[in-house]
């Protein structure tokens, strides 16, 4: 038998066809030599493909411009709700430093912990009660390590980044230590005290933001000289609620209420101001 032959015009494919056409790729249809008058020519774009559809563009009159709108949010943790029933938030992840100080329980500060680990922050929690901290981190994200506590001056730098923000959680008592870790850019500290003692003045001046929960009488007027609040909101901190707390700053003031999801109330149960 005779050793098969290849057509002197080449493979099809590379340069020729079967079809017989010079330069035509194989294909299952027949392809017409002249373009259809029925639309205009569909060509090979090199390495795009085929050119799509080409329709009019839309087209909006400069006098309409002003009425177009986004709407568009605050970002942030959500920490509940506000007296109009508007979620309240609080920016955590962000590439300013940000100190806050909160007075209260460990409840309000593990549902902060929960909901920052939530929106992608690693949580890092120093306090002298592990206890009541570690089933909250074994719990949190589904076996992953969001949430990590450490003993009292053993937490590591965090190396926080816009990918991977921090929050260091301290609870320490009513006289927190300095620590290493200071509050920089991705790096959040939330200092939990759980009433005011002698180092209030210094830690309520030097936090960027102060949550209060339900405080004495004598720590609200401490409070207030220090974070220039009104006569009614300075009364009004020993008769808050328990699941409402008063976020201000030295210019703003914002009371919230926390309503637990079904999933944070069966971990750490109902709100409660004390531990």
């Amino acid at each position: 038998m005779s050793a098969p032959t290849v057509p002197a015009s080449g493979r099809p494919g590379f340069g020729s066809s079967a079809s017989g056409v010079p330069g035509q790729r194989p294909g299952h249809l027949p392809r017409n030599a002249e373009p259809t008058r029925l639309g205009p020519e569909r060509r090979l774009r090199s390495a795009f493909g085929l050119l799509g559809p080409r329709r009019e563009r839309h087209v909006v009159d400069a006098d309409l411009l002003a009425q177009l709108a986004m709407p568009v949010g605050d970002d942030g943790l959500i920490l509940g709700v506000d007296p109009n029933n508007q979620p309240a938030l609080l920016g955590l992840c962000r590439p300013t430093r940000l100190d806050i100080l909160m007075v209260g329980g460990t409840w309000l500060a593990q549902v902060i912990a929960l909901r920052a680990a939530a929106i992608g922050a690693r949580v890092a929690v120093e306090t002298a009660r592990p206890q009541l901290w570690s089933p909250m981190a074994q719990a949190a994200g589904g076996g992953q390590q969001c949430v990590t506590v450490h003993q009292v001056g053993r937490i590591a730098p965090q190396g926080p980044s816009p990918a991977s923000p921090v929050l260091i959680i301290r609870d320490l008592g009513i006289r927190p230590p300095r620590s290493r870790l200071s509050p920089a850019p991705w790096q959040s500290v939330l200092t939990l005290v759980p009433y005011l003692g002698p180092t209030a003045p210094r830690l309520l001046a030097n936090a960027d933001v102060v949550g209060l929960q339900r405080i004495s009488p004598q720590e609200a007027d401490v409070v207030g000289k220090v974070m220039r609040l009104g006569r009614d909101d300075t009364a009004s901190l020993p008769t808050l609620a328990d699941s409402v707390a008063l976020w201000c700053t030295q210019k703003h003031q914002q009371y919230v209420m926390t309503q637990p999801t079904d999933a944070e109330t069966g971990l750490l149960g109902a709100a409660r101001r004390m531990d």
